[in-house]
């Protein structure tokens, strides 16, 4: 008989976790004004807020973690990660920062200027702030197949590419690049093809444009090229991953996702007026050139993560139990953003709670329903994480309203994942009895989804 699929690693160290009783959950959730960012992580069974610096290192990222250098100018730990970056990507000049947030600092405050417009595909929560923030304009080409989330499309991640030439042609002089995030996370995970990014490319040089990847999930890319699309499965991960970058002028890198550490990032180009630029505001905001924010230990166990995440082996066993969560909803015809996407599932809160209004934003509604009903913490990605228009300041209610379940890797079992499946189908039984939702009581001006206070729609 054939043998069943199996991960490709044994557990070697175990973190204990605790349930929780439904009482004791409505008082913390409650204390934490409906906002799951709020809660304790000790109130947290199973965590899926987010895959970022969340995943657990390999024996060899530990080990590595001991040849830390941590002197602060010239360690040689830099150059070691400096040179695993540039096999793997292609991109000569490397700027170190803490995470992929502040590698967009750096270079969106050399870039970006009051009234520029930065056209891509469905920008993420920190991409648009960073935009927003310089009075700048993100300007979302997605494709259309994106939008439904019950379509079965191997790239909803792709660029619209008439989109993205309104959005230049309209704009001239105020575009400083193209940024294409690989995989679309806002979107639902969803990868980007090689053609598209090869149209991108294509496009830009038609308009003299660089352009940038968001790259925190280029592996994971790279693996839904090799199995989707067509001239692909007989390439390794890494002779993809090289075509990508050689389609880009640079990259941020959230390395927290793809490289598996804890902390860490960087910015990547082959441009020289680039690289300095972004070190012009390096030095002041994250530290020297050598370090960027990180400590030795952080950039030994960055590079090795990197060489092992860009393997088959380690991706095929992470996006695997992604497909089996889904699996799993589908057996309860749960509605999701299909095909599963690589680090998450998303699931389709406005297909779930029909009864309650957008105006009580019915993905943080589950996200809260979720969390009561199992202890499960999830995120929303939708209506509060949108944010308000810059210029009306009206709620964004547009896009999708999505609760996004991402998957920390090598983290948890398919056992955890039969308790999430089986906690959102508890949830999803009784949806029809869910008619209210949540208010907003305060909320910052900028990426309000991290600290805004919420309350029950009503009270």
């Amino acid at each position: 008989m054939e043998l069943p699929f199996a991960e490709s690693w044994r557990i070697k160290m175990v973190e204990p976790i605790r349930t929780s009783t439904r009482n004791e959950r409505e008082e913390w959730i409650k204390a934490a004004h409906y906002n799951v960012f709020q809660l304790p992580a000790e109130q947290v069974y199973i965590d899926l807020l987010t895959d970022s610096g969340t995943g657990a290192m390999s024996d060899r990222q530990w080990s590595a973690m001991m040849m830390g250098d941590e002197s602060y100018a010239g360690a040689r730990s830099f150059f070691r990660m400096k040179e695993t970056i540039g096999r793997i990507t292609g991109f000569p000049m490397v700027i170190p920062t803490h995470q992929g947030r502040a590698a967009e600092n750096v270079v969106f405050s050399a870039l970006v200027k009051a009234g520029d417009v930065v056209p891509g595909n469905s920008h993420f929560d920190t991409t648009k702030g960073h935009i927003e923030s310089r009075k700048a304009f993100a300007v979302d080409c997605t494709i259309d197949e994106a939008r439904d989330t019950q379509l079965e499309h191997p790239f909803k991640g792709n660029v619209d590419i008439d989109k993205l030439e309104k959005a230049v042609t309209d704009n001239k002089g105020r575009v400083p690049f193209i940024i294409v995030t690989i995989t679309n996370n806002t979107a639902g995970g969803q990868p980007v093809s090689m053609a598209n990014l090869r149209a991108v490319r294509e496009m830009a040089d038609r308009h003299g444009l660089r352009v940038i990847f968001d790259s925190a999930r280029f592996a994971e890319n790279a693996y839904f090229i090799k199995t989707r699309e067509e001239g692909y499965a007989d390439k390794t991960i890494k002779e993809i991953v090289r075509e990508m970058f050689a389609l880009a002028d640079g990259m941020t890198m959230s390395a927290k996702k793809d490289a598996i550490v804890n902390m860490g990032g960087f910015f990547a180009t082959r441009h020289q007026d680039w690289a300095e630029g972004a070190q012009r505001f390096a030095i002041p905001f994250e530290g020297y050139l050598t370090y960027g924010g990180m400590n030795g230990r952080d950039m030994e166990a960055l590079a090795v993560g990197l060489d092992e995440n860009t393997e088959f082996d380690n991706l095929h066993t992470r996006i695997h139990q992604v497909e089996y969560l889904a699996k799993k909803l589908d057996e309860y015809g749960i509605p999701y953003q299909r095909p599963a996407g690589g680090h998450a599932i998303f699931v389709d809160a406005s297909k779930i709670l029909t009864n309650v209004p957008k105006e009580e934003f019915p993905a943080q509604t589950l996200t809260v329903e979720l969390y009561l009903e199992a202890g499960i913490r999830g995120c929303e990605i939708g209506y509060i994480l949108a944010d308000r228009d810059p210029v009306t300041r009206e709620n964004r209610f547009g896009g999708l309203d999505l609760l996004r379940l991402a998957i920390p890797r090598r983290t948890y079992t398919d056992n955890h994942m039969n308790v999430v499946a089986a906690a959102l189908k508890n949830v999803y039984d009784r949806r029809n009895e869910i008619t209210r939702g949540v208010k907003i009581t305060w909320e910052a001006p900028l990426m309000r989804h991290f600290t805004v206070q919420l309350a029950p729609a009503g009270e």
